[in-house]
């Protein structure tokens, strides 16, 4: 027993420990068949259900970091125009005000034409101060333009030296776990706005008629009703893995690093030519021989059509 903090808590025996459940034991047992142990993952991971939680990496990360700078910049600049609506408006009342005090001098210039030297000596001395006073407004205003202007030029540098991004593609990977055949890799040319639909769509194009399972992140376009739907239409079963542990994909989280050292060597343009070089991607990989196969020197395509023949 151990208490803290006021509350008293309990410890497990290590016993009960060591027999503590998630759904990845499952696969504990060796010899079972690959069928009955992912319905039994899949039984278990409905069972025991976390709350989602983001997934934190480096990339998004250095996203966040670039966009939380971009907004402080919007913002800096939302406020210097802000300040700007408050100067002018400020300065039109100056303006109205000098405007008036021009007028009423000289109506009393014009009443004081027949007085004495003195009184429109005083006058005089009157509309020179106000004169000066005016002069001095308008080097304020001159000076505040110029620190204005400054500001606002430092922000829109600081805006232009910052990456330019006007589209991100996002790309589907579709593989078989049997014979590491690339399906498909399509294209969703929409910034961060794929939508489950999306998903969907592009499935039904790829996916087997023979299909019986189909492992996936629990990404919010694959947890969507939409794919639900799919499953239950194409009667597969869907297996989430389990968060924050991409190994349990390993085949398709292997398959992401081979296409992105691929793409590395290559440069392209627009999304077009990255179309392009994904097709001459998955032709090359599904027709090379690949290590991970249960008959050595076969490739994805080779093994494919020899479980046809079966």
């Amino acid at each position: 027993m151990s208490g803290s903090s006021g509350r008293l808590v309990e410890a497990q025996p290590k016993e009960e420990q060591n027999q503590k459940r998630w759904p990845g034991r499952v696969f504990d047992g060796k010899g079972r068949d690959y069928t009955e142990a992912m319905l039994g993952f899949v039984t278990a991971s409905q069972t025991q259900s976390e709350p989602a939680t983001a997934e934190i990496t480096a990339e998004s990360l250095e996203e966040i970091s670039f966009k939380a700078q971009k907004r402080a910049l919007r913002q800096e600049e939302g406020e210097l125009r802000a300040e700007r609506r408050v100067a002018r408006q400020r300065r039109k009342q100056e303006d109205d005000a000098w405007k008036r005090m021009r007028a009423e001098g000289k109506q009393k210039n014009e009443a004081l034409a027949g007085q004495l030297e003195a009184e429109r000596e005083i006058q005089g001395e009157r509309w020179r101060a106000l004169w000066q006073q005016r002069q001095e407004t308008v080097a304020r205003c001159r000076q505040e333009d110029a620190e204005w202007r400054q500001k606002w030029n430092l922000i829109r540098e600081r805006l232009s030296q910052m990456p330019i991004v006007a589209a991100w593609v996002a790309i589907l990977v579709i593989t078989d776990n049997c014979t590491r055949q690339c399906l498909g890799l399509p294209l969703f040319v929409v910034g961060s706005k794929v939508t489950g639909e999306m998903v969907v769509e592009a499935s039904q194009m790829l996916l087997p008629p023979e299909l019986q399972l189909l492992i996936s992140d629990r990404g919010v376009h694959f947890t969507a009703k939409v794919f639900r739907e799919l499953a239950r239409k194409e009667e597969f079963i869907h297996v989430l893995i389990a968060r924050h542990r991409p190994q349990s994909n390993g085949i398709a989280q292997r398959f992401v690093r081979t296409l992105k050292e691929w793409l590395r060597d290559n440069a392209w343009i627009n999304d077009e030519e990255l179309a392009v070089l994904i097709e001459q991607f998955t032709a090359e990989y599904n027709d090379r021989p690949h290590q991970g196969l249960p008959i050595p020197g076969l490739s994805p395509n080779e093994l494919a059509n020899r479980i046809w023949l079966m």
